[in-house]
């Protein structure tokens, strides 16, 4: 358990993060028709000269894949890459128990334009009724359930599947041939895990036949050893909840942890707060270390005095140092 200092240095940099308003994107494109099957997209600005070909930068968010926390908590994220020169998609996908709410009641209206199918792009005139903040207590327990087995992860392979084609419509000066995957906490473990589908199972749906054409990934405090989260009980056991219960976990980890999914061959870094408590670095730890036995180098950067919620708040001295990992694959 963490102490008193530590949690309210954590609620402090929480509260910190989810203080920025929400961001409404250049366009929305579904890549399904369910409303949570979106994409936003952010056109570089800033650090760009118009109309030159920028990276693409695909952002997975975070919240334990739990249905209240959606990608509307990571657009003063996605902003802050864009104003940086990056072209930005910041992917929405299933989340929560299908049992339950599922993920139509935390994007609200976003069906509305997501919900159309055919990859349709809508302008951001209709962006801000992408969904709700989604922010506080993201990446925390809470008594909805983490994520829905099969659906997060055919929504993640199908987004990425279709994104090529969504980029050609609504982000024309993208250039896709650079692509860099980064994510956050439980997007970090998705993150993660698109850039190794194909070492998936051959028997996986979402098996693909190479690498997947990315420059690289930047996980940020991922989720990317199910077996040390699910030790330390990370976000309530939501590795465990995501792969269905005890009863499923071990027969549905090959398809689902990244640990298991060694070596990628992309170039892949992690970037960890020493101090979070939220995620702790041992996961990542543990990550880097699958990957070295694996015969694979992965980069592990830990900062000092940073817990869990500062590698994506557009005010921390932590974004900027994930942004520069993102640029240094990036370019």
């Amino acid at each position: 358990m963490p102490d008193d200092a530590a949690a309210a240095r954590d609620a402090a940099e929480e509260e910190s993060a989810f203080s920025h308003p929400p961001v409404d994107p250049d366009a929305i494109a579904s890549y399904g028709d369910h409303p949570d099957q979106v994409i936003d997209f952010y056109a570089p600005r800033g650090e760009t000269t118009p109309g030159e070909p920028a990276p693409l930068i695909v952002v997975l968010h975070g919240g334990a894949w739990r249905t209240p926390y959606d990608r509307r908590h990571v657009t003063p994220f996605a902003d802050f890459l864009a104003r940086r020169g990056f072209a930005v998609a910041n992917v929405e996908y299933r989340r929560g128990a299908a049992g339950g709410v599922d993920g139509a009641g935390a994007v609200g209206a976003a069906g509305g334009s997501g919900g159309s199918g055919g990859g349709a792009v809508a302008d951001a005139a209709s962006a801000g009724s992408a969904g709700s903040a989604g922010s506080a207590g993201t990446a925390g327990g809470g008594a909805a359930v983490a994520g829905r087995w099969p659906d997060t992860f055919d929504d993640v392979a199908a987004a990425l599947d279709a994104l090529p084609a969504l980029v050609r419509e609504a982000l024309p000066h993208a250039d896709a041939r650079r692509t860099v995957l980064t994510g956050h906490s439980a997007g970090g473990h998705l993150a993660l895990w698109a850039a190794a589908r194909h070492l998936l199972p051959a028997d996986a749906p979402w098996r693909i036949d190479r690498p997947a054409p990315l420059r690289g990934v930047v996980a940020l405090a991922p989720i990317a050893d199910f077996t040390v989260a699910d030790k330390l009980d990370v976000c309530g056991g939501a590795a465990r909840q995501l792969l269905g219960g005890s009863v499923e976990f071990a027969e549905r980890q090959p398809y689902a942890d990244p640990a298991f999914l060694l070596p990628t061959g992309i170039a892949t870094t992690l970037v960890q707060g020493r101090t979070d408590i939220v995620v702790p670095m041992a996961v990542a730890e543990s990550y880097a270390d699958a990957a070295a036995k694996a015969g694979e180098v992965v980069g592990l950067t830990l900062l000092e005095d940073v817990g869990h919620f500062p590698l994506i708040d557009p005010a921390a001295d932590a974004c900027a140092v994930v942004v520069e990992e993102i640029a240094q694959l990036a370019w």
